[in-house]
């Protein structure tokens, strides 16, 4: 991500230690900023080597016994190295779901079980199965498609989980997903879709908003962001100029815009909870904003059963 120079004189956008390295998580004690390896994991947020002496020195000898010995019986912590580790397991996960698409026989079982419809959340239609809103990232309808999102992902994951940290990135990648799977139910009520480009907008959101809270040069983001998401619609609108149907061309071309327009919108609120957020004072807040957040998301999935069944 390029900078702008308000970005780069604002020290609260880089390690305190390493002024060259961009971070997007404080110290638990003295809230400055600190990169990966200068973390220490606590019991809630993380420690910078300074906080963490002091605690040490403080400590009282009963202390320092109680945690010698917790230190023989309990393996030792391990500093965060910064890799993107959610990254890299999100990726691994999802290409063992695609595997095992291929194995035949149990790869449509797979596909059928995952796959999202909003008709499975109708109990019309039969047994109602909500896991599906989440699932769908899992499993994809082609190499092109798992491919193509887990390079995004990859290239995007590197950059945002170790600035967010691994929980936060988790759960922005969780609300992405059920924020596409949530905008297919308004927009599409009928379609049957798999892939995980909702919650790759999500990130594509939330970069987009953390960047410019943070000063950030945004202008690469937004041209990357416009011309995935109206891809589908210059596709279609081309396909029109042969057909004369310019709706029915954005249909069969296989591409959820619905899901990329949710996941967008979900990733940008997200971030910029983060974003207002980043105090370990304001850590409640920031909790309570996110389940308000998958509630109202979860409340709107009783807008299409209403309004179409």
């Amino acid at each position: 991500m390029s900078t702008t120079e308000e970005f780069r004189r604002n020290s609260d956008n880089f390690c305190y230690r390493h002024p060259d390295r961009q971070s997007f998580v404080l110290c638990q004690r003295c809230l400055r900023t600190v990169c990966p390896e200068c973390r220490t994991p606590a019991a809630v947020g993380v420690i910078c080597p300074e906080c963490m002496a002091q605690q040490r020195a403080a400590a009282t000898p009963a202390q320092k016994k109680a945690q010698r010995r917790w230190a023989r019986s309990r393996p030792v912590a391990v500093v965060a190295d910064g890799r993107p580790t959610a990254t890299l397991a999100i990726i691994a996960i999802t290409g063992l779901a695609y595997i095992i698409g291929l194995i035949p026989g149990v790869g449509g079982l797979l596909t059928n079980a995952l796959a999202f419809s909003p008709l499975y959340l109708v109990p019309q239609f039969g047994p109602i199965e909500p896991w599906r809103l989440f699932t769908a990232a899992l499993v994809h309808s082609g190499f092109f498609h798992v491919g193509l999102n887990m390079l995004v992902l990859w290239f995007l994951g590197r950059n945002l989980e170790p600035l967010l940290g691994r929980g936060r990135f988790v759960i922005l990648y969780l609300l992405g997903a059920l924020g596409g799977s949530v905008a297919v139910a308004l927009l599409a009520p009928t379609t049957f879709v798999v892939g995980a480009s909702g919650a790759i907008f999500a990130l594509f959101g939330a970069l987009l908003v953390i960047g410019r809270h943070i000063g950030a040069d945004i202008r690469v983001i937004a041209v990357l962001i416009g011309i995935n998401f109206a891809w589908p619609f210059v596709v279609a609108f081309i396909t029109s100029l042969g057909s004369g149907s310019f709706v029915t061309a954005l249909n069969n071309i296989g591409v959820s815009w619905q899901a990329h327009l949710g996941g967008l919108v979900v990733g940008a609120v997200v971030g910029l909870i983060y974003a207002r957020t980043r105090s370990t004072r304001q850590r409640g807040l920031q909790t309570g904003l996110l389940i308000a957040l998958t509630v109202a998301l979860i409340a709107l999935l009783v807008v299409p059963a209403v309004v179409y069944f």
